[in-house]
């Protein structure tokens, strides 16, 4: 996963053990690839489903 985010495992690490704040941009990342939303990844929903995206443009 450090690779995924191209970061060093010890600052994954860092990451997993909240040590250090993780960037928005990761963690958009991981919602993306484990398809769900950042909600979920943050422990404000239990709804593991994505929300639908907005078509508005």
């Amino acid at each position: 996963m450090a690779k995924l985010l191209k970061c060093s495992q010890q600052t994954y690490s860092r990451y997993e053990s909240h040590t250090t704040e993780l960037p928005l941009e990761s963690l958009i990342f991981l919602a993306e690839y484990y398809d769900t939303s950042t909600d979920y990844l943050l422990g404000i929903t239990d709804q593991i489903k994505p929300y639908p995206r907005s078509n508005e443009n």
